[in-house]
């Protein structure tokens, strides 16, 4: 079974730390789930599960439309070094996967607050801060199209669940403060694939990429991640990549709205039982 051990880094440690912190958690979680305990469970249910923890550090440009009168757009920019200082809570990341014969199913789990500071002229409000928290959950039906000893492709469809909450605060200046907290949910129907090619000795590489949207929640909604990937043994697959999440979604009869992109480095072990 892939389960996925979520690492919430504290908003305060740096980068290294945050690093240091998966890799004995990893550790820890290889001891724990050896090779004989996944070929039983393997074994009683017929099944495989995948679960993957990672470490993902994106960068996140968001422009937010909300109700203020004077800043009806809000543009926030957190850069990938900077993102675990601007934590305002605990992340969660994980996703896991379970497949038998040509048919998984492939879930994900993501919860990032980020605050960032308001830029005023410092005359009529005396600067301001907005906080975004996200939420977002993916589900996907996947058909394996194409099965060889040293690649697999992936097709399937799903729906992607966001929700949102915003919280926007002016400092007094001339004008009284203001504070605005306005929220949102939606879902998204999903096209997705997925590509694996392995080199043999434990080397491969995997792309993954989603699109959906089409009006029924956001306007569009897509992300794509490519991995460079160990397995050392059958049930442990290290990976280092890219992951690039993206969406742009605008309430119905609001002026509330969201255009968001979240990219960047991704840290992950699967594991498989």
């Amino acid at each position: 079974m892939r389960m996925s051990f979520p690492f919430l880094p504290h908003p305060r440690l740096t980068a290294r730390a945050a690093l240091a912190s998966l890799v004995v958690g990893l550790t820890i979680a290889s001891a724990a789930f050896g090779p004989a305990g996944a070929q039983d469970f393997s074994a009683l249910s017929g099944m495989e599960f995948y679960v993957t923890p990672y470490l993902w550090l994106p960068g996140i440009n968001a422009a937010i439309k909300t109700p203020l009168p004077l800043r009806p757009e809000l543009n926030a920019s957190v850069s990938a070094v900077d993102l675990l200082g601007h934590l305002d809570g605990i992340p969660f990341m994980g996703a896991f996967e379970v497949r038998q014969g040509p048919l998984g199913f492939l879930g994900d789990v993501l919860h990032v607050p980020v605050a960032a500071n308001i830029t005023t002229r410092d005359v009529f409000y005396q600067g301001g801060n907005v906080v975004l928290n996200a939420n977002m959950g993916t589900g996907v039906v996947l058909y394996r199209l194409l099965d060889q000893p040293t690649q697999f492709a992936d097709l399937g469809l799903g729906f992607r669940a966001w929700g949102f909450s915003v919280d926007s605060t002016l400092n007094p200046g001339i004008l009284n403060g203001v504070r605005v907290n306005r929220g949102a949910g939606w879902g998204d129907p999903l096209i997705g694939g997925r590509y694996h090619y392995d080199f043999g000795n434990g080397f491969g590489l995997t792309a993954y990429g989603d699109l959906g949207g089409f009006g029924v929640g956001a306007h569009d909604d897509w992300q794509v991640i490519g991995t460079a990937e160990y397995a050392p043994n059958p049930w442990l697959n290290l990976r280092l990549g890219y992951r690039s999440l993206n969406f742009n979604y605008q309430a119905s009869g609001s002026n509330l709205g969201f255009n968001v992109h979240m990219k960047g480095p991704i840290l992950a072990a699967t594991f498989r039982f």
